[in-house]
């Protein structure tokens, strides 16, 4: 879980919304986006943004900025949240490291057990063969 505050490092955008709405949505910026530069955040460390950047790779452009789009809702301020609600859940999942896979060996046990299929298997094609 993420405890920092980047708030003051978003950027955010307005523009009319397509969609639903009638007239309402010929006259409102309810579509908004927000932007987020991973390059120049002072809140990640060096290591937080290269593993940003090599989990969203598709969500980061060539400049470094992270880029959000909410235009559900016909309010501008419920769309704003909804982005700050996004980009806090896919930087939480971007920044998780994942487990280390530990080798194990095969017990003994299945290793019978395959092989006794294996021979059951080829037992029971060797008997629908025809004798000559």
């Amino acid at each position: 879980m993420l405890y920092r505050n980047f708030n003051k490092e978003f950027n955010f955008i307005t523009s009319r919304s397509s969609g639903k709405g009638g007239q309402h949505v010929n006259k409102t910026n309810t579509k908004v986006e927000l932007r987020f530069n991973v390059k120049n955040s002072e809140l990640l460390n060096e290591d937080e943004k290269k593993l940003l950047f090599k989990n969203l790779k598709t969500k980061i452009n060539n400049d470094g900025i992270l880029q959000i789009v909410s235009q559900k809702s016909r309010s501008q301020v419920k769309n704003k949240k909804s982005c700050v609600n996004k980009f806090y859940e896919i930087l939480e999942e971007a920044l998780k490291i994942p487990k280390k896979r530990t080798k194990t060996k095969r017990s003994r046990k299945s290793i019978l057990k395959r092989l006794e299929n294996k021979k059951q298997h080829s037992e029971k094609k060797e008997r629908r063969k025809k004798d000559f």
